[in-house]
């Protein structure tokens, strides 16, 4: 079935007790596993409805993945710790622990192989695991800064980085070594009245065939303290490393880009939140300005598409992970007409 942006409707919603902060599909798209405000990560079974609660991490998580093969769950909390689970176990408890980072553990990124996990936090430290048995692998030093986020290349021999003052990192997975830096100033902003930086990536993806990159963030920004700024997301051509798009929403409404995802067919959705509310972009690489938008009833703060390529889980600060489709609504088909 091909995606209708046009007809993107919400399908299914599940509430809790404190806001949601990010949120996830298992790679076999069973479950959604959303991270909340009270340090839980809830898991909610898309054919049952039935909930469950990994509870371990001492601070809110963020960083949520899994092995290629759907079975295991990897979490990363502000805690610094990450933690692996049993995907479908039926009462999830941890299966091992690790102390990855000083302070803030940002992100997590598996290994096309599913054989390495890679964190990074505030720290400034990228570091690479065994994700068998939990065993360090290396660690890479270069940001100046917090490390945002990263993501494995398709290809599995890079990785990359970025940091809050919008340095891209890549880096050679076989021996650590840094292979370039690209800067993206779009996505960063030195706020002299409160003299604070603001920036780096809430999301990033490579397109399937690995040759574009996408970084979702902010840029106008006109008050650091707040994060009042405009949701914004750069596309790289990875081959040049050169940006060749910004996109940016028609109208001016503050928000950040919290989550982002190539489509196969060819197109990047973004989920945007903030003080103006909660969006969905879609955007066509060619143009900066979206071709379809979604108002969402709260501010998203983060965005997983199903394996299917229709559905979307969006986590909202309301307490709520809402699931949408991008697909004509059942519910709304008119009658036929009698004869």
């Amino acid at each position: 079935m091909k995606s209708d942006p046009a007809k993107t409707h919400e399908t299914k919603k599940w509430k809790h007790s404190r806001p949601f902060i990010s949120a996830r599909f298992d790679p076999k798209g069973r479950f959604i596993f959303a991270g909340a405000q009270d340090n839980t990560v809830q898991r909610f079974d898309l054919a049952s409805d039935k909930r469950a609660a990994l509870k371990a991490h001492d601070s809110w998580v963020r960083a949520i993945a899994f092995s290629p093969d759907g079975q295991t769950t990897y979490t990363g909390g502000f805690d610094g710790r990450l933690i692996w689970w049993e995907t479908a176990a039926e009462k999830p408890k941890p299966i091992r622990t690790v102390t990855a980072h000083d302070g803030w553990l940002r992100a997590i990124a598996v290994s096309p192989d599913g054989k390495l996990l890679a964190t990074c936090g505030n720290d400034r430290l990228v570091k690479l695991w065994n994700s068998t048995d939990g065993s360090p692998v290396r660690e890479m030093k270069g940001h100046a800064r917090h490390v945002y986020n990263l993501v494995f290349h398709p290809s599995g021999g890079q990785l990359v980085s970025f940091d809050l003052m919008a340095v891209i990192k890549q880096w050679n997975v076989a021996d650590g070594k840094e292979v370039r830096e690209i800067k993206t100033p779009a996505l960063h902003k030195y706020d002299k009245t409160f003299r604070a930086d603001i920036g780096g990536a809430r999301s990033m993806a490579f397109s399937p065939d690995g040759k574009l990159f996408a970084v979702g963030g902010v840029t106008n920004v006109t008050n650091a303290f707040a994060g009042v700024g405009n949701a914004a997301v750069a596309v790289i051509d990875w081959a040049k490393g050169e940006t060749i798009q910004l996109h940016k929403p028609k109208a001016n409404v503050r928000g950040v880009a919290w989550g982002i995802a190539f489509h196969p067919e060819g197109y990047l959705i973004c989920a945007a939140g903030g003080g103006s509310g909660g969006y969905l972009y879609f955007y066509k690489h060619d143009k900066p300005n979206e071709f379809q938008q979604v108002k969402l009833p709260n501010q998203a703060r983060d965005l997983s598409m199903h394996p299917d390529g229709i559905q979307l889980a969006i986590p909202h600060y309301d307490n709520h992970v809402r699931l949408y489709a991008m697909r004509a609504n059942p519910a709304k088909k008119k009658p036929a007409k009698k004869k």
